[in-house]
C-alpha cells in the first residue's frame, strides 16, 4: 500500500469510530435566508453566540437520534430543544431557513417535524444572542426586539435562562430522566388562579404539589391578585414571580452563568457556575424535602430520605415492585383482591399518604377508623393522625404520594388479608429489605433508527486497497467510490425512515389520553385490548387501541415490530398512523372506520348483496397481501367480523393484523405458537390438534366470515323452529344445502335457501353462488384442500 494512501485510510477510520464532538471553529452566530444545516455535518454546522457562551445545532439524544438544540458551549449543557419528543434521523435531516422566512426542521429529507410557522416579505436571518436566545428577525433589525418574528425564549422546554420570561402562555416540562430529554411528568406553569405551581401529570393521575396544596394562597406567601402571570430569573440570582414569589439564590450578587431548570425528579433548581469552570452547583431549589414531590415512588410504595444516603423507595408490606428500572410505576399487591372477610391492619408509624381519601372524619378513635375502613370494600388502609388534641381519620382508596418523616405525627395502617400475614412477619423489616434508590439509573432515549454499519464499509475499503497494492490512482478511485455509496445508496437508517414519509409517528401517552378525553369513548374490545375513539391534534379522527398485555412488550422489541407494521400499505388494511411506547403503556393509533365493524353491520342488516361481495373480495385482497405480497410474512390469526372494519364507502379494512406478529416475534419458523390464538368458532382445526400453523388458518377463518355474512347466522345458529342445532355448525348446514341440490337441475337454488332473508331485492345469484362455493372450499378440514388467499382473489375476480 502506498504511503500516501495510509493517511487517507486512517482519516476514514477516525471519522467512523471517533466520539461525537462539537467544533466551534469558524462558526458564525447567524444563519442567512436560503441556508441549511445538515445533521451529517453537525460538528461544523452550528451557530455560536458572539461571546462564545452558547451554541446551537444538532445535538445527539439517542442512538442515531438528534434534536436541534441550544446549549452552553463549555461542558455542553442543553437549555432548549426544538423537537425533544420527535428526534430526527442522523442522516439526511436538515434545518433550513426558507425563502418564505419559515425555519423548518426536516427529518430524513422528507418530513417536517418542527417549524416556526413564520413568514415575511423582508430578508430575515436566524441569530443566536449572547443570552442564549435563538431569534428569527429581519436582517437589518439589529437589536430591535419588536421586529422579532420568532424566538426560542417564547417556547421553553425545561430551562429558563436569565432575562427569559415564563408567562401564562408557556410552561416548563421536566425531562424524562437525566439522559432522556423527552417530556417527563412534571410541569411548572401559571394556574388559572394566577399562582405559579408545580404539577405531577403522570400516566394515570395528576396532582399539584407545590406550593403545598393544603395551604391557601396567602399562607403560602402568594397572591392571586395579578393578571400579568410573569416569572423571570435575573443575572444576579433573583427569581421573581407576579404572584409575590421571590427567590434569592445563595450566591446572589455575583455575575456568573445561571440557569433555572425543572429537573426529572420534579424539583426546580437554580444552577450556577463561574466562567471557566466546568461543573454546575445548586444555588437554590424549590423543595427541601425530596419525598414530598408527588409521583416519585409510584403507588403502593413509600419514599424515605436520609442526607447521607439520599432518597429511597420501597414497596409496602405485601406488595412487589412493577419495574425495577422505573419506580414511577410503583408496586402491586402479592395477594388477591378483593380483600378476605378477615383482614389485618399493619401499623406504619410516621408514614403519610397525601390525598385520595374516602373522606375526612375528625375526632375518630382508632377502633372507629378501623371499622370504617373495614366496611369499605375498596379501602386499602387508613391514616390516623393527631391535630392538637384530636385524632383524625383518613380512609384511603389509593396509596399514593407516600413518604416517611419523623415530623409526621400519625400512623398509617395498611390493610392486608390475614392469609398474607405469614409472609409479612415484620413490617419494618419488610420495608427495609425492599428499599432501593428512587432512581436506579437513567436510560438514553431509545429510537427505532438503525445506525449505519460504518465499520463494515471500512473493512471492505481496507481489503480493496490492499488488493490493489500501492497504486496511487486507486486511492482517488476509492475516495470517489466511498463518497458515491454514501450519497447514492442510503444506509439502513434511511430505509427505516420510510415510515416517517407516510406520517407514521410516535405519540406521547398524554397526547393520546387527551385525544380520547381520558379514554372515555369505547368503540371496540377484544382479547388484545380496548379500542377508543379519539381526535388527534391535527383534527383527524382515530381509533386508538390500548393493548392489554402491555408488560410483555419490551420497548425495543415493540418499536421494531410496529415499525415493520407501519410500513405495510394496502387499501384493504387498516392504516396505522402511529404508536405509543411510554413507560408501561403500549398503544396503537389507526385510522377510524366510519361504518364500524362488519359484525355490527351484519347484526343491523345494513348490507346488500353488492356490499357483501365487495367486502368479501376486498378482505381477500388484504389477507393475500399480508400472506404473500408484503416484505414480512404476517399471519393474522384472528380473522373475524369484529376485525373487518368498513369505511365511509363500505370498503373493508382488515384490522389487528399486527398483533399476532407482536405476540410471536421470536418464532422464526412461523410453525408453532406459544398459545392458541383466535376466536372460538372462527379457528381452524390446526389450533385444536396442535398442528403446524400456516397461512391456511386465516383462509379457514375467512371462509367462516363469508358464510356468516351470507347467511346472517352466527357460528352457533338456530334452526327455523328457533331451537339450537346441536353439534352442527354453519359450515355443515350450508354444505348440506349444497349437497341436496347437487343432483337436481336447479343448481343455483341452494343459494336462495342459505341467503340471509334480510337481504332485500334482487341479487346476482351467480356471484353469490361463487362466493358461497369458495367459502366452503376455505373451510375444508384438511388445510391442503383449502385455496390460498391469492387464489380466492382470482376466483372472485372472474
Amino acid at each position: 500500500m502506498s504511503i500516501s494512501l495510509i493517511p487517507l485510510l486512517l482519516l476514514l477510520l477516525s471519522f467512523t469510530t471517533s466520539h461525537y464532538e462539537f467544533s466551534t471553529c469558524n462558526a458564525v452566530d447567524v444563519m442567512n435566508q436560503g441556508s441549511s444545516f445538515s445533521v451529517e455535518n453537525a460538528e461544523k454546522d452550528v451557530l455560536v453566540s458572539s461571546n462564545g457562551v452558547f451554541t446551537a445545532g444538532f445535538y445527539p439524544v439517542g442512538n442515531n437520534a438528534y434534536s436541534f438544540a441550544v446549549w452552553f458551549t463549555q461542558n455542553p449543557t442543553v437549555v432548549w430543544m426544538a423537537n425533544r419528543d420527535d428526534p430526527v434521523n442522523g442522516k439526511d435531516s436538515t434545518l433550513s431557513l426558507l425563502s418564505t422566512a419559515n425555519l423548518v426542521l426536516t427529518d430524513a429529507g422528507k418530513v417536517d417535524v418542527w417549524s416556526t410557522n413564520t413568514a415575511s416579505a423582508s430578508s430575515v436571518q436566524l441569530k443566536l444572542t449572547n443570552t442564549g436566545n435563538l431569534i428569527l428577525q429581519p436582517k437589518y433589525a439589529k437589536t430591535d426586539q419588536s421586529l422579532v418574528l420568532w424566538q426560542s425564549f417564547d417556547s421553553p422546554t425545561d430551562t429558563l435562562l436569565p432575562q427569559q420570561q415564563l408567562t401564562r402562555l408557556t410552561s416548563l416540562i421536566s425531562p424524562r430522566s437525566d439522559t432522556n430529554y423527552s417530556s417527563g411528568f412534571y410541569k411548572l406553569f401559571f394556574d388559572n388562579d394566577n399562582l405559579l405551581r408545580l404539577l405531577y401529570d403522570g400516566p394515570e393521575i395528576s396532582s399539584v404539589y407545590w406550593p403545598d396544596p393544603w395551604l391557601v394562597s396567602w399562607n403560602a406567601g402568594r397572591s392571586t391578585y395579578n393578571i400579568s402571570r410573569i416569572a423571570v430569573l435575573d443575572s444576579l440570582g433573583t427569581f421573581t414571580s407576579s404572584d409575590n414569589l421571590t427567590v434569592v439564590t445563595a450566591d446572589y450578587g455575583t455575575v456568573i452563568q445561571r440557569r433555572l431548570k425543572l429537573d426529572s425528579d420534579g424539583n426546580i433548581r437554580v444552577y450556577g457556575r463561574r466562567n471557566g469552570e466546568k461543573e454546575w452547583y445548586v444555588s437554590w431549589q424549590s423543595n427541601l424535602l425530596p419525598c414530598r414531590v408527588h409521583g416519585i415512588c409510584g403507588k403502593n410504595s413509600m419514599c424515605s430520605y436520609e442526607p447521607n444516603l439520599g432518597r429511597n423507595c420501597s414497596c409496602l408490606p405485601g406488595y412487589k415492585i412493577v419495574d425495577e428500572s422505573d419506580w414511577s410505576h410503583g408496586c402491586v399487591p402479592k395477594f388477591n383482591l378483593p380483600y378476605d372477610n378477615i383482614t389485618h391492619f399493619i401499623p406504619m408509624e410516621h408514614v403519610e399518604f397525601y390525598g385520595y381519601d374516602f373522606g375526612f372524619y375528625p375526632n375518630y378513635t382508632f377502633d372507629q377508623c378501623k371499622s370504617l375502613c373495614f366496611h369499605m370494600s375498596e379501602c386499602k388502609g387508613f391514616q390516623h393522625s393527631i391535630s392538637g388534641n384530636i385524632f383524625n381519620c383518613y380512609p384511603k382508596f389509593q396509596l399514593l404520594n407516600g413518604y416517611r418523616s419523623p415530623n409526621f405525627a400519625g400512623t398509617t395502617f395498611l390493610r392486608v388479608p390475614e392469609s398474607s400475614l405469614l409472609s409479612i412477619s415484620d413490617s419494618k423489616e419488610s420495608l427495609e429489605v425492599s428499599a432501593c434508590p428512587a432512581n436506579l439509573g437513567t436510560r438514553q432515549l431509545e429510537r427505532t433508527y438503525v445506525k449505519k454499519q460504518e465499520n463494515g464499509s471500512v473493512k471492505f475499503v481496507l481489503w480493496f486497497a490492499t488488493g490493489l497494492g500501492g497504486l496511487e490512482a486507486m486511492s482517488i478511485f476509492f475516495v470517489w467510490f466511498f463518497w458515491f455509496r454514501n450519497k447514492k445508496e442510503p444506509g439502513a437508517d434511511v430505509h427505516s425512515y420510510a415510515l416517517a414519509t407516510n406520517g407514521f409517528r410516535r405519540f406521547t401517552y398524554s397526547e393520546l389520553k387527551s385525544a380520547t378525553k381520558g379514554f372515555s369513548e369505547e368503540i371496540g374490545k377484544g382479547a388484545g385490548g380496548i379500542v377508543y375513539k379519539g381526535v388527534l391534534s391535527d383534527g383527524r379522527v382515530a381509533a386508538i387501541k390500548r393493548l392489554r398485555e402491555a408488560n410483555q412488550y419490551g420497548e425495543r422489541e415493540f418499536l421494531a415490530e410496529v415499525s415493520s407494521i407501519g410500513r405495510l400499505n394496502h387499501m384493504n388494511l387498516i392504516e396505522m398512523w402511529g404508536y405509543c411506547a411510554e413507560a408501561k403503556h403500549r398503544l396503537l393509533v389507526y385510522e377510524y372506520a366510519e361504518h364500524g365493524s362488519l359484525a355490527h353491520n351484519i347484526q343491523s342488516n345494513q348490507l346488500d348483496w353488492t356490499k357483501m361481495f365487495n367486502i368479501a373480495f376486498g378482505t381477500a385482497r388484504g389477507l393475500a397481501y399480508l400472506h404473500e405480497e408484503c416484505l414480512e410474512w404476517i399471519l393474522h390469526c384472528d380473522v373475524k367480523p369484529q376485525n373487518i372494519l368498513l369505511d365511509s364507502n363500505y370498503n373493508p379494512k382488515v384490522a389487528d393484523f399486527g398483533l399476532s406478529k407482536l405476540l410471536n416475534r421470536n418464532d422464526a419458523k412461523h410453525s408453532s405458537f406459544s398459545r392458541i390464538r383466535g376466536t372460538r368458532g372462527y379457528m381452524a382445526p390446526e389450533w385444536v390438534f396442535n398442528l403446524p400453523i400456516t397461512a391456511k388458518v386465516d383462509v379457514y377463518s375467512y371462509g367462516i366470515v363469508v358464510l356468516e355474512m351470507l347467511t346472517g347466522k352466527s357460528v352457533t345458529m338456530d334452526d327455523d323452529s328457533g331451537l339450537e342445532i346441536q353439534h352442527r355448525s354453519v359450515v355443515t348446514w350450508v354444505r348440506d344445502k349444497l349437497n341436496k341440490v347437487s343432483t337436481s337441475s336447479m343448481t343455483l337454488s341452494w343459494v336462495q335457501e342459505i341467503m340471509d332473508p334480510a337481504v332485500e331485492g334482487e341479487y346476482d345469484i351467480t356471484k353469490m353462488d361463487a362466493l358461497a362455493r369458495v367459502a366452503l372450499q376455505c373451510v375444508e378440514e384438511e388445510k391442503n384442500k383449502r385455496p390460498t388467499m391469492s387464489q380466492v382473489v382470482e376466483i372472485l375476480s372472474e
